[in-house]
């Protein structure tokens, strides 16, 4: 049976889709359409839901024509959702940055907010440059890796 490579619908609202590689991480897309903040809220739970269910380490982050965060979901974002996150498994997110300078600003916000954690932000224009140094990241937290 051949595999399907393309992937997957995990979860969608309007602020965006969260999507299953095949290649093993999840893949953000944020959405250019107006959405709520419980909208934004739920689209980060399910991203926690999908790394806990897969055992996936690494997120591809789409912000290309995504709306800045509001300042609460900044905080939100850097102080409930990354532990969270973290705790799941989340070690490595390859963010393609939007050209947009306050989407640059409210993200910077948040992922200067790792600093005592083990996760590692990288920026990038484009998703060929966030893809490869992506995939050269362990699919799988340290302590769930089997080591032979």
């Amino acid at each position: 049976m051949k595999r399907n490579l393309l992937p997957a619908i995990y979860f969608r609202n309007a602020a965006g889709q969260l999507l299953e590689d095949a290649a093993g991480f999840l893949r953000v897309n944020w959405s250019s359409n107006p959405y709520r903040p419980e909208e934004v809220r739920a689209l980060f739970t399910h991203m926690v839901y999908a790394l806990q269910r897969y055992n996936w380490s690494r997120i591809l982050i789409n912000q290309v024509g995504m709306r800045p965060f509001s300042q609460e979901e900044q905080q939100w974002v850097s102080k409930e959702w990354l532990p969270l996150a973290v705790q799941a498994g989340y070690r490595h997110g390859a963010v393609i940055v939007s050209g947009e300078v306050m989407v640059r600003l409210a993200t910077a916000s948040i992922t200067t907010q790792v600093n005592n954690m083990p996760l590692i932000y990288r920026s990038f224009e484009t998703e060929a440059e966030a893809l490869k140094w992506l995939l050269q990241q362990p699919s799988s937290p340290p302590s769930q890796r089997s080591f032979q």
